[in-house]
């Protein structure tokens, strides 16, 4: 009894060509599976392939010099952050002082 084919060895068949797992699901048929079992598993060997192409896809968008670069001026902006922070509460407490200061007199 044979075991179905594990999503990885999907990329590529026996003679090297690549195998169109969207449209060709490469469980049918399968002895040991029930249809059901080949379709759940067809799918998922799909959504393999999809993930490791969004893999791909972000590893091309981001590289390691452009992750610095973008750390970098992130923690500026977080730097500026907290400072507007600090005059906005020092700017609230001033407010809520004054008000207190109005309703005592």
């Amino acid at each position: 009894m044979s075991s179905p084919p594990s999503p990885s060895a999907l990329s590529a068949s026996s003679d090297g060509s690549s195998q169109d797992v969207y449209t060709t699901n490469p469980y049918t048929n399968h002895p040991s599976l029930t249809s059901t079992e080949s379709e759940v598993l067809w799918e998922y060997a799909k959504l393999s392939r999809r993930m490791k192409e969004i893999t791909e896809i972000m590893r091309e968008l981001t590289h390691e010099q452009d992750q610095a670069a973008l750390i970098g001026q992130l923690r500026a902006l977080e730097k500026k952050m907290g400072f507007v922070m600090t005059l906005f509460r020092a700017s609230a407490w001033g407010v809520i002082n004054e008000r207190a200061a109005a309703e005592g007199q």
